[in-house]
């Protein structure tokens, strides 16, 4: 898979909004929530032009029901493809345009852990900038391997990802007062 991180496209919200309406469909009542994830989901952020989708579910075993709805879409379905208690979907092999990353609502741990991050970066650009310059020194190091590219990213998530759930968790306990 060619790496390339781009700059920001402003159709990508909209490019979520359809296919999220798409899942919203298969899935109908199972679904509880579903959100716009990863880089693509950052005003400004350099990204690889790959949608991350979240769609947070009632009861993560009844995914497996509906794969062949999600092949029909032109997804592939990975299974928890690495990550114990999530169903990720991929549409496009050589030319990936969707991720769909499925986890149920108790699983609050990596739902709050993306959200988080997300939302950390859409309020600081600083971090947000410096972020997107790595993926692009990477992409450009890395152009054709993808481990090199998410291990040259590794310390830097996370951290980003320690620093972000500090915040979340401050900005909640703050706004819950």
């Amino acid at each position: 898979m060619k790496v390339e991180v781009i700059e920001y496209n402003s159709e990508w919200p909209n490019l979520y909004l359809k296919e999220a309406e798409k899942i919203r469909n298969i899935l109908g009542n199972e679904l509880v929530d579903i959100y716009h994830i990863g880089s693509t989901s950052v005003e400004n952020l350099r990204a690889k032009p790959i949608i991350d989708i979240m769609p947070v579910v009632r009861d993560i075993t009844k995914v497996d029901d509906y794969n062949k709805a999600f092949e029909a879409m032109g997804y592939e379905p990975k299974g928890e493809f690495g990550m114990v208690g999530r169903r990720y979907f991929r549409k496009g092999l050589e030319n990936r345009t969707h991720q769909i990353h499925i986890f149920e609502r108790s699983n609050s741990n990596d739902i709050e852990r993306h959200l988080a991050v997300r939302d950390y970066l859409r309020t600081h650009s600083e971090d947000a900038f410096e972020y997107g310059e790595l993926k692009s020194r990477l992409a450009t190091m890395f152009p054709s391997d993808i481990e090199a590219y998410c291990d040259g990213k590794d310390n830097f998530v996370k951290e980003l990802e320690r620093k972000a759930l500090e915040w979340y968790h401050l900005a909640k306990r703050t706004y819950n007062q």
